[in-house]
């Protein structure tokens, strides 16, 4: 006890409290301006990318990356401004790093898919797509998510990583898309008639191309129609609206040349034995 008693009452606190107040004080110094530089260099960094034609996933991203570069610096200088060596603190960082990657694997999957997802770029914000059997429009593309909105107005989050197992469907990738109507009509009707109804439909909308051309092909035989498809080309931006109109204008149509569109029916023949077919028909001539 005198012993440490006397180093105690050897030690200069006065020295030791300035010295080490004035690392932790640059220390803090340090990290608050980092953070202040961290927030503007991702600023920056957005609205430079903003004044290009960089898609806004891309830029968001960015900007992220920026800051996050920024803060890892600014925390690795604090810790050496402490006293803390580099190349400990590193070994220190690799074996959490190897920790933590192995307990959050699947996260990591995730982040790898978003960053395949951003630097790719199989689509964009706004893009609409198919992507793990949900259909709607991409709102944001995140590390972890990426956040769809339905065309009811739901907002439906998928995993980065399950996206990325699957095929992607981009219906907006291109400036066409194909409208597919498929139409039955029965076995009595003039196939060469219906098509000529059909082309007719399609040439008389204003938001079908005539290059390509429209077309109608027989695509089989049902049990209860001979089966043709419309194939007709637009603007992607009109699909919807032009797919409707077609619709309506195919079933107008097509009564009014006298083509039926059948349904489904069935005949239904009864065999019964002579004598009750003989009383039924006793029965009917009695009514009439």
């Amino acid at each position: 006890m005198k012993t440490l008693t006397q180093a105690t009452l050897a030690v200069d606190w006065i020295d030791l409290l300035l010295v080490w107040g004035l690392r932790l004080f640059g220390a803090l110094l340090i990290v608050l301006l980092g953070l202040w530089l961290a927030r503007r260099m991702s600023k920056t960094v957005g609205r430079l990318l903003g004044r290009t034609s960089v898609d806004p996933i891309l830029r968001s991203f960015f900007a992220n990356l920026a800051y996050a570069a920024i803060l890892i610096l600014v925390i690795v200088t604090a810790l050496d401004a402490v006293g803390v060596p580099p190349t400990s603190l590193l070994a220190v960082v690799g074996a959490a790093g190897l920790a933590i990657g192995l307990a959050m694997r699947d996260s990591l999957s995730n982040i790898a898919a978003g960053v395949m997802l951003i630097v790719l770029r199989p689509f964009r914000a706004g893009d609409v797509v198919k992507l793990a059997g949900t259909d709607g429009v991409v709102e944001q593309v995140r590390l972890f998510q990426t956040v769809i909105r339905t065309f009811d107005n739901h907002e439906v989050i998928l995993p980065n990583a399950q996206i990325a197992a699957v095929p992607i469907i981009n219906f907006t990738a291109r400036e066409q898309r194909r409208i597919d109507i498929p139409v039955g009509i029965g076995y009595d009707d003039d196939v060469r008639e219906a098509r000529r109804v059909l082309l007719a439909i399609a040439a008389g909308h204003g938001k079908v191309l005539t290059e390509p051309a429209a077309d109608v092909v027989v695509t089989g035989l049902g049990d209860n129609s001979v089966n043709l498809a419309l194939r007709a080309w637009v603007r992607t931006p009109d699909f919807a609206p032009t797919r409707s109109d077609l619709l309506e204008a195919v079933h107008r149509g097509l009564g009014e040349a006298g083509i039926t569109i059948p349904y489904p029916q069935r005949d239904v023949h009864l065999h019964l034995p002579d004598a009750i077919g003989q009383a039924i028909g006793r029965v009917s001539q009695q009514a009439e």
